[in-house]
């Protein structure tokens, strides 16, 4: 099953000797692809150069960064391959986001067609 994993930052709720204990993240990529469950993944430019559209009456509307009255936004994302949700929680739980940010999993939905890198 492929879940995605976003990398959320801004979350202050951690201690540094949660960061310390954080594996590096080339550590994480190494496991992962050995395993078999890493896809792909994106780092994300800042949060300020992103724009929301929205089209509204027929006409667009484009407005600077996220809409999100909140501190915390997602840096980056991964698509990965897990047997179930427990091996997935397992991969989000050994990425170094964990440990001084967030990383929410969530399975992806294909749309009735092949997901990304399938045929």
């Amino acid at each position: 099953m492929k879940y995605v994993m976003m990398i959320i930052h801004g979350d202050t709720e951690h201690s540094a000797a949660d960061a310390e204990a954080a594996p590096t993240a080339e550590s994480w990529f190494d496991e992962a692809r050995a395993r078999g469950a890493y896809d792909l993944g994106v780092r994300l430019e800042e949060r300020e150069t992103a724009r929301t559209v929205r089209v509204r009456s027929g006409e667009t509307l484009v407005t600077d960064g996220p809409f999100a009255e909140t501190r915390e936004w997602v840096a980056g994302f991964a698509l990965i391959e897990a047997a179930d949700e427990a091996e997935a929680i397992d991969l989000a739980r050994r990425n170094p986001a964990a440990h001084w940010g967030r990383v929410e999993i969530r399975p992806v939905h294909s749309f009735g067609g092949p997901l990304l890198g399938e045929e």
